[in-house]
């Protein structure tokens, strides 16, 4: 659907997304975003993608050297300032160099996510999780999208799953609420109230029984 970023996905070595290190990677994001104004965030954004699309995806063994997490800080520098630089904005490639100094550059997949996020959120959108137990249609999607939007506060960007054992309806998750109208959810709920019945209803057959003995 359009307006939506991909995720980013890199061969950088990989870190634990903890939260420790999201927290630590939400910090670096809104500073980069903050800075971006100053020349478009979505240009910055574009330039912060495809720094890890077009150079660290494909020169996996500059990745691997950059992004060590056991490099000489000196060294990245140098890579920086000589590789990366001189095809960069001074914008980006200054905010390398700041992760550089704080052996940070293992976090720019985080880092690039949460940068979207932030953006997104900055600009009245947010990202809303629906999950069906089938792909959905563009059509199917954009009437969920319409229907979200006029009872939610922002304008929704649709991150579309699938699960199979959902059988039919669907999952909403917005941040950390879930609207759960599945099949799946609906039977663990009948089945969960036959339960109880049936409970309530041996309880009521023991009360009879004890109530008949004391006569």
């Amino acid at each position: 659907m359009a307006g939506e970023q991909p995720t980013p996905s890199t061969r950088i070595p990989t870190v634990m997304d903890d939260p420790g290190t999201r927290r630590i990677s939400k910090i670096y994001a809104e500073a980069f975003v903050n800075a971006g104004r100053a020349v478009g965030t979505d240009s910055a954004l574009e330039e912060f993608q495809s720094f890890l699309d077009d150079v660290l995806n494909r020169q996996p063994e500059f990745a691997a050297v950059l992004c060590s997490t056991h490099g000489n800080r000196d060294d990245k520098l140098r890579l920086i300032d000589r590789i990366v630089a001189p095809f960069a904005s001074e914008l980006f490639a200054n905010f390398l160099r700041v992760l550089a100094r704080k052996d940070r550059l293992t976090l720019l997949p985080l880092i690039l996510q949460e940068s979207i996020l932030r953006n997104e959120i900055l600009q009245g959108k947010q990202r809303v999780q629906v999950t069906t137990a089938m792909d959905l249609s563009p059509a199917q999607r954009e009437q969920i999208r319409q229907s979200l939007q006029a009872k939610l506060p922002f304008e929704p960007i649709i991150e579309a799953l699938t699960d199979p054992t959902l059988i039919g309806g669907m999952v909403i998750r917005v941040k950390d609420t879930i609207y759960d109208s599945s099949v799946k959810s609906q039977m663990k709920l009948l089945r969960e109230r036959l339960r109880q019945r049936s409970l309530h209803e041996i309880q009521s057959g023991r009360d009879r029984f004890s109530h008949s003995e004391g006569n």
